[in-house]
């Protein structure tokens, strides 16, 4: 999918959701081109984050012109009503969303032959010229709503037939969506066939939840406020949790979970890029590749996963899906510890945990301090000091910390120091991940992108381990859906050094 548009400087786009970047053109017009614009991700996730860029006015309506790619062979009549149900947010907005669909064109093409890219470029070039935009210094930017198998002939369809003619400050760049290869060897040949195509600097590959809220405030946490400085390390920190739970199954994703599972699907990627934020070193400044190499240092300082620090678990009735295989080895849910190996970290577990049919659905960060030398107030028994960082849903973050029960007696009670985003930042929409992630790549700026080295560091840690499982080596445990998962990950948790509070619950404070 495709739009077009021409960027000015104006007061009316801005929005405080974003930061502004000064090297932001003031003119020149713009095509973002989806292909699999009839597939789910680009009706679900891009048409979407397009729509809500418009309707804060990041795209102008008089400046946008909007194409869908892909094989399908429907109108663009077809292609408005698909999507439609997918912007619409009530009666309020149905004015911007008819508005909105009326801007996108589709175009119909294979994914490995120049016909359909020849038209694509045509239809491009047709709008840029409309908007009198010099031939070269338009700027083109590809979103792989695809799966990853036809990367390389897209690319190379791109670059032999929709690349600018010219170089008149214009670009073209190009967004992959993960997975980025099943292990370190097929990884870097994906790597290899798109890196022979286009510059690094060009290749954007997009995990959603560095564009979260609180994944990009980790920064601003860290290294913006005095008191978390000293405590941020081995001496005060006695584990780390990293935490992805869902309450459903693989609903009607089975074949494709089963390929991938759920190390691929969320640990090695979203948790992973989490866990290099949490422990990363204080960037030279905010610029993309300053950031990007202190997480490669982390990504280098890992230990080798070993087994006995692992345990993986498969839902009953997972393989009641007819997509799955009967002798399915693949896991549905894990909990592993990851060590790093530096000055920082040096004896820290840091422990990833993700699994789905659980008993709750939620994605956050728990830092557990280690407890109060000299317990004058015999209170360890309540639990420790806890920094917990909520990503989904409900946004927050709280410090967990004991204090006077109140009364007449001396006796101390678990209880928080809250930040609810939804209560402290009433009214305020919080952008959703790829909106600000396109935003970002229009702009040039790949701080919340994943760089190729980082890739192959992350994929250097887990595929032994995948290789094992997949080789039929280490065996998933069943669990009960709506569990929490095997009760040997509870055990694996307290050899790591995690001690659970009990009778401390925290609640959202009401609106």
């Amino acid at each position: 999918m495709a739009a077009s548009w021409c960027i000015e400087k104006r007061g009316s786009v801005r929005n405080d959701s974003f930061r502004d970047n000064d090297n932001l053109p003031e003119t020149g017009c713009l095509s973002i081109i989806v292909l699999g614009a009839s597939g789910d991700l680009a009706k679900k996730k891009t048409f979407p984050a397009l729509f809500n860029l418009y309707r804060q006015g990041f795209l102008q309506s008089n400046e946008v012109h909007i194409f869908g790619y892909a094989r399908t062979k429907i109108s663009d009549g077809d292609l408005r009503n698909r999507i439609r149900g997918y912007l619409s947010q009530g009666r309020e907005n149905e004015e911007e969303v008819s508005e909105f669909l009326q801007l996108i064109k589709y175009v119909s093409g294979s994914y490995d032959s120049g016909e359909g890219f020849s038209l694509l470029d045509k239809a491009i070039s047709e709008h840029e010229i409309s908007k009198n935009s010099t031939e070269g210094s338009s700027r083109r930017l590809f979103y792989f709503a695809l799966p990853p198998s036809v990367y390389p002939s897209v690319c190379r369809m791109i670059k032999s037939y929709c690349m600018n003619k010219s170089d008149l400050g214009g670009w073209t760049r190009i967004v992959v969506e993960k997975p980025f290869g099943k292990d370190l060897a097929s990884a870097e040949q994906l790597s290899s066939q798109i890196g022979e195509l286009f510059d690094e600097s060009q290749i954007y590959r997009i995990d959603h939840y560095l564009g979260k809220e609180l994944v990009q405030n980790l920064l601003v946490l860290r290294f913006a406020n005095r008191f978390f400085l000293p405590l941020w390390n081995r001496d005060n920190i006695d584990n780390i949790q990293i935490v992805f739970r869902e309450d459903f199954g693989t609903e009607g994703r089975g074949g494709y979970f089963d390929e991938y599972g759920i190390i691929r699907d969320i640990i090695q990627n979203h948790l992973l890029q989490v866990l290099c934020l949490v422990a990363m070193e204080k960037p030279v400044s905010q610029k993309p590749e300053h950031i990007r190499d202190e997480k490669v240092k982390v990504l280098q300082s890992m230990l080798p996963i070993k087994d006995e620090e692992v345990v993986l678990g498969q839902y009953e009735g997972y393989k009641d899906d007819p997509t799955v295989p009967d002798n399915s080895n693949t896991p549905t849910f894990a909990t592993m510890v990851l060590r790093i190996h530096n000055e920082r970290w040096e004896g820290v577990p840091f422990i990833m945990k993700a699994g789905k049919a659980l008993n709750s659905r939620k994605a956050e960060i728990r830092v557990q301090f280690k407890d109060v030398p000299g317990d004058i107030f015999r209170c360890q028994k309540q639990g420790r000091n806890e920094f917990v960082i909520r990503l989904q849903p409900k946004e927050a973050m709280y410090m967990k910390l004991t204090v006077k029960k109140p009364g007449l007696e001396m006796s101390t009670v678990q209880s928080e120091l809250d930040l609810s985003y939804g209560h402290r930042y009433q009214g305020v929409a919080i952008p959703e991940a790829y909106e600000r992630l396109i935003l970002d790549t229009i702009r040039g700026d790949q701080q919340h992108f994943v760089r190729r080295d980082e890739l192959k560091a992350a994929w250097e840690i887990f595929t032994p381990l995948l290789h094992r499982i997949d080789n039929g080596e280490v065996k998933p445990i069943s669990y009960k859906p709506g569990s929490r998962g095997p009760a040997e990950a509870d055990e694996l948790l307290r050899n790591a050094g995690y001690v659970q509070t009990h009778g401390y619950i925290w609640i959202p404070p009401t609106l």
